[in-house]
């Protein structure tokens, strides 16, 4: 599966930003006649049990991981861009095949190791766990 690239979403980002915090224009999808939307309604969606984690902040394995998605593969590892089931209920809940991991190398690792990125396929939004699906961090793209 492929995602368009990032920096779309940092565009994104920023427009709900930009809304949000300095008043501009709120993003809306209705006809131009709709009524305004408060700037409080604009909000993210609500995610619970998932920490954010700086882009800069990830390992150098985990940006090469991004990279590869963005770009479509090849993929180091079969199971690669397959569907993430989201079985530990971490993460917000979606229909099935809305989630797909992609390995993050261990450097010294005889195996995958514990780290992955999982790609949301709707909000296009990337999650790093370290821990195997024990935790995940929202990766934020503007900082």
């Amino acid at each position: 599966m492929r995602f368009p690239p990032r920096l779309s979403r940092i565009g994104a980002v920023s427009a709900l930003a930009a809304a949000v915090f300095v008043g501009g224009p709120a993003l809306t999808t209705g006809p131009a006649s709709a009524a305004p939307v408060a700037h409080s309604a604009v909000a993210a969606p609500q995610i619970t049990d998932v920490g954010d984690i700086c882009q800069s902040k990830l390992p150098p394995e985990a940006h090469d991981t991004l990279d590869l998605i963005e770009q479509g593969g090849p993929y180091p590892y079969p199971q690669d861009g397959t569907v993430f089931e989201n079985r530990e209920g971490i993460l917000p809940d979606h229909d099935q095949g809305y989630y797909h991991e992609y390995t993050v190398k261990t450097p010294g690792s005889d195996d995958r190791g514990a780290r992955r990125i999982v790609t949301g396929e709707k909000d296009q939004e990337d999650y790093y766990t370290a821990d195997h699906y024990a935790s995940f961090d929202l990766v934020d793209y503007t900082c």
